[in-house]
């Protein structure tokens, strides 16, 4: 038999009611008296319960959505036979982007790459109850690998967030739902903003097993999102403590701002970094903004956050050894203000960066141990030149994505290649094979005026070379044996090696090479 769930009269003067959670989906059995939904009115917010035992065969509203009073919302089959789950409700069993009910798509944390089991939302260019369009933007994220924006697969609206920025959810976790029917969505008129939609999330008793250490000497009746709890956790702040705090969600919940309002408050009473991991909201009791002090404290994004981790594994790994050698670009400098617009015409920019990089190339060939990686007491030689290209990134970033087989590739190939990877890095399109199974590195810190630097190793390769500006200056020259000073455009590069592999002797032979290859350019190949 089937039972029509209707949306429930919560007082004589209510008419309507907005459904907040499912707490079952479409398909899954259900107890008589067990919770299957929430609603809120303008007077109360409660959970509802089944009447009888059974499946849940349907769902006819959906979160967030605004009916009116009698208005059914769901029916349940209490013959228990699950065979009369309509077809498309089984998609519910698909791991990925799911279809619950003919109307709303799970949007999961996308797996980047092989090694990568989170991820981190960095912005949500959407908000609850906006029109989506298929392809169309909805969120960034940032993983160990690459920082990339990810688009809706479908038309619809946008019906439910469930982590706010800076949020880092595992892998294959929904962290949305966009409503495919369109239209369907009507806010609440006390609707918080997204980011406190996170203690929606499935809710936790403290004091379950799946609690910290810090989490497991109290039990309560008062429920904590994982979120909250995993934030509790790296904060250092001890269940009795999470107890005392005041929350703003339904029936006094904990949200993850009230929790973050709390941290930047500076009130901590129990602070413990043992164990903390590395988030982008403020980590510190200090960390707080105050007018008319002389310091600001910010706290790091999770950009500067993992370049500094990245940064601090090179230096603590190998150690660095810098040389720096001058070269006269005339040749280059000559063609290439000969033949910039000529190359112009077919699409690709002339810089100097495709020629310092086939000179790099050619030395690398020369020179393959300065190719090579450390694999504990073993060397690793590679037959390959994956050649990374450092990009800087507003406002404060820098990746480095790699030319897969830079080998193979003449000057034009180099050039298309370099803008080809730089474009996509500033507009967060790399995909995680980009930056990974790099074999050498190039920074052009001379991009911004710098003549030389001491450029840190990209792991796990052992030299990195530093490109400053090209600029004229006055320098001897030598000719049939007569000294005279000419103006000429010179560049400083700067090679920092791995010692643990890379000698000196090694490492002015590589630069050398470079060098050797720039001053006679033979620009007939290009």
């Amino acid at each position: 038999m089937k039972i029509d769930i209707v949306m429930p009269k919560m007082g004589e003067s209510i008419n309507e009611g907005t459904l907040i959670k499912w707490h079952k989906k479409k398909g899954d059995r259900v107890k008589k008296d067990e919770i299957i939904y929430e609603i809120s009115t303008d007077k109360v917010d409660t959970e509802i319960p089944s009447p009888e035992n059974g499946v849940l065969v349907d769902i006819k509203v959906f979160e967030q959505e605004t009916v009116e009073v009698g208005t059914i919302v769901a029916v349940i089959e209490t013959n228990g036979d699950v065979s009369s789950v309509p077809v498309e409700s089984k998609k519910e069993e698909i791991p990925s982007t799911t279809q619950v009910g003919g109307e709303l798509i799970d949007i999961t944390m996308p797996k980047m790459g092989e090694s990568v089991m989170e991820g981190t939302i960095l912005k949500w260019h959407k908000k609850v109850g906006d029109k989506v369009k298929r392809d169309e933007i909805i969120f960034e994220i940032s993983t160990d690998k690459v920082d990339t924006e990810v688009p809706s697969p479908v038309d619809g609206t946008l019906a439910e967030i469930l982590f706010g920025e800076n949020a880092t959810v595992a892998v294959g976790v929904t962290i949305a739902i966009i409503s495919s029917s369109g239209g369907i969505v009507k806010p609440r008129k006390d609707q918080k903003h997204e980011h406190e939609q996170d203690h929606e999330e499935e809710n936790k008793t403290v004091g379950t097993p799946s609690s910290s250490t810090h989490n497991s000497q109290l039990t309560t009746n008062r429920f904590y999102s994982p979120l909250v709890l995993s934030i509790a956790r790296t904060e250092g702040i001890s269940m009795s403590e999470l107890e005392t705090i005041p929350g703003s969600g339904i029936g006094g919940r904990l949200s993850k701002n009230d929790l973050l309002n709390y941290v930047r408050s500076g009130k901590i009473k129990n602070v413990s970094y043992t164990n903390a991991k590395s988030v982008s909201f403020p980590s510190t009791p200090s960390q707080k903004n105050i007018s008319g002090q002389r310091e600001e404290i910010i706290p790091m994004d999770n950009i500067r956050m993992r370049i500094m981790h990245h940064m601090l594994n090179s230096k603590n790994t190998s150690v660095h050894v810098s040389a720096m050698i001058e070269v006269d670009m005339s040749r280059i400098y000559n063609f290439i203000e000969k033949n910039r617009d000529t190359f112009a015409n077919e699409g690709i920019k002339l810089t100097y960066m495709p020629f310092i990089s086939f000179a790099v190339i050619k030395g690398l060939k020369e020179y393959p141990l300065m190719n090579a990686s450390i694999d504990g007491s073993n060397i690793v030689m590679k037959k390959y030149i994956n050649l990374g290209i450092a990009v800087a990134v507003e406002p404060n970033g820098l990746i480095v994505p790699n030319i897969k087989n830079a080998d193979e590739r003449n000057i034009r190939g180099l050039a298309k290649s370099i803008a080809d990877i730089g474009n996509r890095a500033r507009m967060k399109k790399l995909v995680p094979d980009d930056i990974v199974d790099g074999t050498f590195s190039i920074t052009n810190y001379g991009v911004f005026g710098s003549l030389f630097g001491t450029p840190i190793i990209n792991q796990p390769e052992v030299g990195i070379l530093g490109v400053g500006a090209v600029t004229k200056k006055p320098v001897v020259v030598e000719n049939n044996g007569i000294e005279s000073i000419a103006i000429k455009p010179m560049m400083y590069l700067s090679l920092s090696h791995d010692h643990r592999l890379v000698d000196g002797m090694l490492g002015g032979k590589f630069l050398k090479s470079v060098k050797e290859t720039l001053e006679n350019f033979d620009t007939s190949i290009v």
